[in-house]
């Protein structure tokens, strides 16, 4: 049967019979005043239920409050209707906040006695207004202050109100206190020495002692508020002004330094100094200051920091002097060795070459070999030497491609091996999944070569182990940072040896020019720090590792390429040089001889050979309609332009032509730090004849 209110369906009255039957309408309308009368007591109980629950948990929240609270209602009294009223209702607070136990059922006549008419007289205006009230007032009858809100309860025919209070008796005696104690203060502050003054929690100066006023000259209450401001000097204002301002802002003690102007004119520098002062909740509730004049502290502070400065320039200049001097001695040292490794080169040069004039002078033809090739490989060791000095210096020309190591290293394993000798055992561990770095391959096969012959010789005469190892490294700002190299990935390439190893002093020169702890003759003390000078020129970074007795670690790390790496096949010199097929190539240099023999090898090879010896002059030839199948410039040339930019020129006209940059200096920027244009390439010099001559045809027939 369902049960309906409101035209919606509320519950439904099941009935269950044992046998199947039809209901009358009679039984029917009996049903359903039996569902409604359910209904109508289920919802009374409810009702009276949640009544209960409301009053319990008003009953609770009533007697819970730490507010008093009572309920008072207005009965006619000894001056006539609603003259006194009686404590119908009041929670456990009311005795904590009043001072006064047991007052429901009490009239106020018994219980204020002489006060009890105006306490009357302030509720009973509430029950006649309907206007709540709020304020502070003292409890006579029990010395207590209360903090007081009253409002009526409706209807106004229940001549009921509602009283909600809090003692406030002791914030009041502390306020009492605070006002003595600040007339104790302001009588101390007109009888101390220095400067004083207040300020409220905003941070307005609101006042000052006598001293501050005797000292500026100015009339009492004129420095109050932004008044104080007039007495600063302007160059002090904007830092004493901000930290103020911070000091207001966090509560923190305020101290700074300034320039106040005195009655006579003049400025004196002060000290100021503020704390704050806080209530129990943390509140700052007042600034005191003081200022403390400091100007002749300051004027002797000035004067010793003048003499410290002058002491610490003439310490400087020594200092200067000193790192001057043993520059000068970096330089001796320097140039002492380049001397003597050159003139060695230089005399089997020049005596080879004046052999050679000699014996053709005479006719004797027999035996020149041999002082061609003296001359040839001195020549080849020189410049040896001099990519050795750029490589240290970091100016090499390189040429960086995308490689794998792992693949470097293998290619070198046998070469390594015939290097160091039977009597070291080499291993290698290559890491799996080794990422790509983007570097000149052949200067990394020098490097490597050049750590296993170093390991070599540290493991002589007694031979050893020596590994090569590659890894993946992940570098945090930490590691970074002690290898000094920006965070990221980078892969590392490793030689490690069983020998001597390396005492701390001799880690800290091993990358020195000349520096070298092999006898003499036996190392030029390069190999090292061209090492290093490649791998920082490459972005990477090198870091020795050793202990003495325990062998030596010396790790190459080099930046990640992001990418496939190129598989780079071993070039060697060509036996003879490529002819060409009448192709037209400019020569630009403004060495004349270094010119004229590009010139010949050109034209016997087969080109058609134009040249030029500053880049105004190339331009010319260029701007022409000759015909020109290659440029060859060198990349340091007078006249205001260099190669680079004669080569950009060049392609505005001719976007199709070939440019080959010659260079025997470190302008690696200038040709695009190894990121060269389709159609461009570099040589460096010096160069064999075959390798330029081949690097002309590849080009051409490219």
């Amino acid at each position: 049967m369902p049960v309906t209110e409101q035209g919606g369906m509320v519950a439904l009255l099941y009935l269950n019979h044992v046998d199947a039957r039809r209901w009358s309408d009679e039984d029917l309308a009996f049903i359903r005043d039996v569902a409604e009368r359910i209904r109508t007591a289920v919802e009374r109980r409810r009702a009276e239920a949640e009544l209960r629950e409301r009053e319990r948990r008003y009953r609770a929240l009533f007697d819970a409050i730490d507010e008093g609270f009572c309920i008072i209602e207005f009965i006619n009294g000894p001056n006539g209707p609603l003259s006194d009223y009686i404590h119908v209702e009041a929670n456990p607070a009311t005795a904590i906040n009043a001072g006064m136990p047991g007052v429901v059922g009490k009239k106020a006549s018994e219980l204020l006695g002489a006060e009890a008419s105006e306490w009357v007289s302030m509720y009973a205006g509430v029950l006649q207004t309907g206007e709540p009230i709020r304020l502070e007032r003292e409890l006579a009858t029990t010395n207590r202050w209360l903090e007081i809100a009253a409002f009526r309860i409706e209807p106004p025919t229940r001549a009921q109100v509602a009283v909600i209070f809090r003692d406030l008796t002791d914030r009041k005696r502390a306020e009492s206190a605070l006002r003595a104690s600040e007339e104790n203060f302001r009588t101390l502050a007109r009888a101390m020495p220095n400067q004083a003054w207040t300020a409220d929690p905003s941070g307005m100066l609101d006042w000052f002692n006598e001293r501050v006023y005797a000292y500026s000259g100015a009339e009492a209450g004129a420095l109050d508020g932004a008044g104080w401001g007039k007495l600063v000097h302007a160059d002090d204002i904007p830092a004493a002004s901000e930290r103020w301002a911070d000091a207001v802002r966090t509560g923190e003690t305020y101290e700074t330094e300034f320039r106040l102007l005195g009655a006579d004119g003049s400025y004196r520098w002060h000290i100021a100094r503020a704390v704050a002062i806080k209530n129990d909740d943390g509140q700052v509730t007042r600034w005191i200051g003081t200022n403390t004049d400091i100007h002749e502290q300051k004027e002797a502070a000035a004067l010793l920091e003048q003499r410290v400065e002058e002491r610490t320039r003439q310490l400087m200049q020594a200092e200067e002097a000193l790192r001057q001097s043993q520059k000068m001695e970096a330089v001796g040292q320097l140039t002492g060795g380049l001397a003597h490794d050159f003139n060695n080169l230089l005399a089997g040069i020049s005596g080879s070459l004046e052999l050679l004039a000699k014996r053709i002078a005479e006719g004797r033809t027999t035996g020149l070999e041999r002082y061609l090739s003296g001359a040839q490989e001195s020549a080849r060791r020189a410049a040896s030497l001099t990519q050795r000095l750029l490589a240290f210096s970091r100016r090499q020309t390189l040429d960086p491609r995308p490689i794998d190591v792992n693949k470097l290293v293998a290619g070198m394993e046998d070469l390594v091996r015939r290097s160091v000798g039977p009597d070291i055992t080499i291993e290698v561990v290559q890491a799996g999944g080794l990422w790509a770095t983007r570097i000149d391959a052949p200067q990394l096969e020098n490097a490597l070569l050049n750590l296993c012959i170093n390991a070599r010789d540290a493991m002589a005469p007694g031979g050893g182990r020596l590994t090569i190892e590659t890894a993946n490294k992940w570098l945090d700002e930490r590691a970074a940072r002690d290898r000094e190299l920006p965070p990221g990935q980078y892969i590392s390439l490793c030689v490690t040896d069983t020998g001597t190893g390396m005492t701390p002093d001799v880690i800290a020169r091993a990358f020195d020019p000349f520096f070298t702890t092999k006898p003499l003759g036996q190392g030029t003390g390069l190999g090292l720090s061209m090492v290093y000078g490649f791998v920082r020129q490459s972005g990477g970074q090198i870091r020795i590792y050793s202990e003495v007795g325990d062998g030596t670690t010396i790790c190459l790390y080099l930046p990640r390429h992001h990418g496939e790496a190129e598989d780079v096949a071993a070039s060697g010199a060509a036996d003879a040089v490529a002819h060409g097929h009448g192709e037209v190539v400019l020569v630009v240099d403004d060495e004349v001889v270094l010119r004229m023999l590009m010139l010949d090898i050109l034209q016997e090879s087969g080109y058609r050979a134009m040249e030029a010896g500053d880049g105004p002059s190339a331009l010319k030839i260029l701007d022409s309609d000759t015909r020109i199948d290659l440029l060859i410039t060198d990349v340091g040339l007078p006249g205001g332009m260099n190669g680079r930019q004669i080569a950009d020129a060049a392609r505005k006209k001719r976007p199709d032509l070939k440019v080959l940059f010659i260079t025997g200096y470190a302008e690696n920027a200038v040709v695009g730090n190894g990121h060269l244009d389709p159609g461009m390439q570099v040589l460096t010099k010096p160069f064999e004849v075959a390798v330029f001559g081949q690097k002309v045809s590849d080009m051409l027939d490219g």
